[in-house]
Formats: structure tokens, C-alpha cells, sequence
């Protein structure tokens, strides 16, 4: 498999140099921007696997700016960073289709582990068994191959961590997972993740099918959520 491309941005140089350092040790191909401008220049030039983004830029709101790096390269996953630790933040952070987000000051090792995890989401690997490529559920469909979501003919565009999610929530419909049991399939089993993650990320993916008067997740009180029309 291809060495990933990993975009760092951020306006501080040493904190460039850390996570920069961290990547390139763990094997990846990385480049870097300082600024909105450098990001959005660096994405119109070159693809890149994930883009780790700090929040707080000298020129531009993060948040804003994944909105446009959205724009033009869609389905790239991003990794928030971020100086500010309150939950708001962090769902604030999601609700805008980052796929996952940490805290400064930060350790390079969680940072690795994270990148990690969620590159993890995007790539299939070819060697994987495929005992169905294609997961329906009434007019949901989801093509694990082509990594498509359509409700009916209409494509459905999924962050990473939302296919993830919705993956493993049809691969076994019927069946109720707990918030727990999800945050494990999703993040791992070393995942500092909160509850209220795996909610935001499920009340986004019900946000893009409702134009299309399906919900193909249903909340089980108390316990968790399962793959059924609602």
C-alpha cells in the first residue's frame, strides 16, 4: 500500500515540527501550512490521505476552513486540534465534519494512534474479505468497495468516521450496540473518546438522509443505537 500523504496545519512552527517528526516516524508522507491560504493553496495542488488542522489560525477560522477543504477535496478526514478542551468544542469540532478531535498539549504517541485510527476507516484493504460489498437496508444502500452511500439514487456523503459507523451498524442490522461497543469498533479500544461523540456523529448521518424522509437509525433508549428504518 501507498505511503499516506498527511497535511499538518498549524501557525505554530514547533508544534508543525512535533506532530511533523511523529508522522514521519510512524512512516507517513507529510506536508505542512502554517495558514488558511497555505491550506487551501497545498489541497489545490496535491490530494492528501488526511489533514491535521488547528482550530485557531491566524487568517482563518479551522472550522470554517474544513468547510472549504471539504469543497475541494471531498471525503478527506480530518483531525482537530485544538488548544481549547470543553466538550461544546470538541462537538462543535464533529458537527462540522472532522472525524476526530485532540486536545493540546497532546502526546505524539495518541496523536500516531489517532491518525491511525482513522485512516484505518477510510482504507480497505484489498486482501479483506468481501462476503457482501453492498449492505442494504430498504432504500439505503452502502458499498463497502466503492465506500458510497446512496438512499435510493441519491449519493449520501459520509465523513470516514459516519461510513464507519453506519458500516457497522448494517453489517448487523437488528442488532443493538451500545455507545460503548461502538466508540470500540470505531476508535479502538484505546479511544479517550466521550459518549457524546458517537451521538454527534449519528444525529449527522440522520441529518443527510432526512432530506430523503429516511432514518436508517433507530435510538434504543438506555441502551444504544440499531441498524432499522424509522
Amino acid at each position: 500500500m501507498a505511503t499516506c500523504h498527511i497535511l499538518v496545519v498549524d501557525d505554530e512552527a514547533h508544534i508543525r515540527e512535533v506532530v511533523q517528526y511523529a508522522l514521519q516516524q510512524a512512516g507517513y508522507r507529510v506536508g505542512e501550512a502554517r495558514d488558511g491560504a497555505g491550506t487551501l493553496a497545498y489541497l489545490g495542488r496535491s490530494p492528501v490521505d488526511l489533514v491535521v488542522l488547528d482550530i485557531m489560525l491566524p487568517d482563518a477560522d479551522g472550522l470554517s476552513l474544513c468547510g472549504k477543504l471539504r469543497e475541494i477535496r471531498p471525503g478527506t478526514p480530518v483531525l482537530f486540534l485544538s488548544a481549547r478542551g470543553e466538550e461544546i468544542d470538541r462537538v462543535v469540532g464533529l458537527e462540522v465534519a472532522g472525524d476526530d478531535y485532540l486536545t493540546k498539549p497532546f502526546s505524539p504517541r495518541e496523536l500516531v494512534a489517532r491518525v491511525k485510527a482513522v485512516l484505518r476507516r477510510v482504507q480497505t484493504p484489498a486482501e479483506a474479505p468481501q462476503p457482501e460489498a453492498v449492505l442494504r437496508l430498504g432504500s439505503v444502500s452502502l458499498d463497502e468497495q466503492r465506500r458510497e452511500v446512496r438512499c435510493g439514487d441519491a449519493l449520501i456523503e459520509l465523513t470516514a468516521t459516519e461510513f464507519a459507523l453506519l458500516l457497522t451498524l448494517l453489517q448487523r442490522p437488528g442488532v443493538v450496540f451500545s455507545r460503548t461497543q461502538l466508540m470500540e469498533h470505531i476508535y479502538g479500544l484505546d479511544s479517550h473518546v466521550t459518549e457524546r461523540t458517537v451521538d454527534t456523529h449519528i444525529r449527522r448521518i440522520r441529518a443527510k438522509f432526512r432530506p430523503h424522509d429516511v432514518i436508517p437509525i433507530r435510538t434504543v433508549h438506555g441502551v444504544g443505537y440499531k441498524a432499522e428504518l424509522v
